[in-house]
């Protein structure tokens, strides 16, 4: 969009039209902060062009804006400018008709950005947004929830790429974002690579790592980007919980099955995990789970058995065709399509009343 930057029109982040989805830091309503994977803004409009303003804070990785056209057409747009206002246009040139636009983080804590709002042309009209859909969905998981290096298609079934640095990272194809555009459902993601359940262990922010006890009642859930804040859980009330942690776990320690103590400790905490969720979402579905990335089975046999101790009907043990045996990498987007396709019909096999 080749246009002087200074005629253009601004839209605050505050206007009505936006519809915004996630854990959002709206403290500044003039500058809502996107910390979440897959957290995004969502606007109808007629135009031909705009710019997307942000400031972006940067912790590793490079980091990426990502853009859906009319829920067809995607791009990622990289932030190559930390910590300054910046202006971002995407690449497509929008025919003057009437178009929705999502703005989502492809990424968790590997940075947050401040979101702006947008600067578009004379011709640009914001319009009223289409309703929000009807079912929700939460979910509590770690990298493959988040959808990192869901891109790498050339890897399916593979380890990792070497030094892959998040360029093939995308919360739009995660198992968990794939579901719920499959069920029409709304998602909060409360995903972050590396996690655990318990603190000083898993990957995540060594070398004093968080588990996801320290993350899953937080807006602001860690120090990379300021003070720890807490989440309003009345903001959102979801129908379907997915728990799909487990996996991580065995770092530094794979003692699940091998150590009775540990093992009973650390299904005393998962299942206290679980009944503090409960205690917010008293009607929901809980669907307990891993992946299909590599693990040890002891993992989803302890999660299993703390499903039968709850003895709830809506607390539910769920498992892949190929559960934790599926590849050693991260979970590519052919393979998290499978994976949603499972994970939706298991999810449809409950009927309409989950929903309600």
């Amino acid at each position: 969009m080749e246009q002087n930057k200074q005629h253009l029109q601004p839209i605050s982040p505050c206007h009505p039209f936006f519809s915004y989805t996630g854990r959002i830091d709206f403290s500044n309503p003039e500058q809502p902060c996107f910390i979440f994977a897959g957290s995004s803004v969502t606007f109808r409009f007629r135009g031909t062009n705009f710019y997307v303003k942000l400031k972006n804070y940067h912790c590793c990785y490079h980091n990426y804006i990502g853009v859906v056209i009319d829920g067809q057409v995607q791009e990622k747009i990289e932030i190559t400018e930390h910590n300054t206002e910046i202006m971002l246009a995407p690449a497509c040139v929008f025919t003057d008709e009437i178009h929705e636009v999502t703005l989502y983080k492809c990424q968790d804590a590997s940075h947050c950005f401040d979101f702006l709002g947008i600067f578009t042309s004379s011709d640009f009209q914001i319009l009223p947004p289409a309703p929000k859909p009807s079912r929700r969905i939460e979910c509590y998981g770690d990298s493959v929830s988040a959808g990192e290096v869901s891109e790498a298609v050339a890897y399916t079934g593979k380890p990792d790429p070497e030094g892959h640095d998040g360029i093939y990272s995308n919360s739009w194809f995660s198992y968990a974002f794939i579901t719920a555009r499959n069920l029409h459902a709304e998602l909060h993601d409360i995903a972050q690579g590396g996690i655990a359940l318990l603190d000083n262990t898993g990957y995540f922010h060594g070398p004093d790592y968080i588990g996801m006890e320290s993350v899953w009642d937080k807006l602001r859930y860690c120090d990379y980007f300021g003070e720890i804040t807490p989440w309003d859980f009345s903001r959102y009330t979801p129908h379907v919980v997915i728990i799909a942690f487990g996996q991580n776990d065995a770092n530094p320690e794979n003692y699940m099955g091998k150590d009775a103590i540990k093992s009973a400790r650390w299904k005393k905490h998962y299942k206290d995990f679980i009944l503090g969720l409960r205690a917010k979402y008293p009607n929901a579905l809980f669907v307990l789970t891993t992946t299909i990335l590599c693990h040890d089975a002891a993992w989803d046999d302890a999660i299993g058995s703390v499903a039968e101790e709850l003895s709830d009907p809506k607390i539910v043990h769920f498992l892949y065709s190929n559960n934790g045996c599926g590849t050693p990498g991260h979970i590519r987007k052919p393979e998290a399509e499978k994976m949603a396709e499972e994970l939706t019909a298991f999810l449809e096999s409950f009927g309409e009343e989950i929903w309600k």
